[in-house]
């Protein structure tokens, strides 16, 4: 495996690890589920504020939902590699984001 292919993967799993937290976190301190529901009526700073946690936590939430989706007897192939395809791209945003700013801040 090369070194890019190696760093990708790092970046991937960081991705999913920093949105899993944060949804995970946001579940054990309002005892509901995160969703993409959470803007209530979309207007104000109360939605504003959901939007920096959802730039973070949106792959755990669109994998969790395409696993939850899921049922058997049904064929929903198509529509569960798009949601993965979608979480993954998501996730090395994200987890590339959080790689600059742990390094900028002098962590690493």
């Amino acid at each position: 495996m090369s070194a890019e292919s190696l760093h990708s993967l790092y970046v991937l799993l960081l991705g999913f690890s920093v949105a899993g937290a944060v949804a995970t976190g946001y579940q054990f301190l309002t005892a509901r589920p995160a969703s993409f529901n959470i803007f209530g009526d979309g207007t104000g700073a109360k939605a504003a504020a959901h939007v920096p946690f959802l730039v973070f936590a949106a792959p755990f939430i669109i994998m969790r939902d395409a696993i939850l989706l899921r049922r058997p007897g049904t064929d929903r192939f198509f529509s569960t590699m798009i949601a993965t395809v979608v979480a993954g791209c998501w996730s090395l945003l994200s987890g590339k984001f959080v790689m600059v700013a742990v390094a900028a801040l002098g962590m690493v």
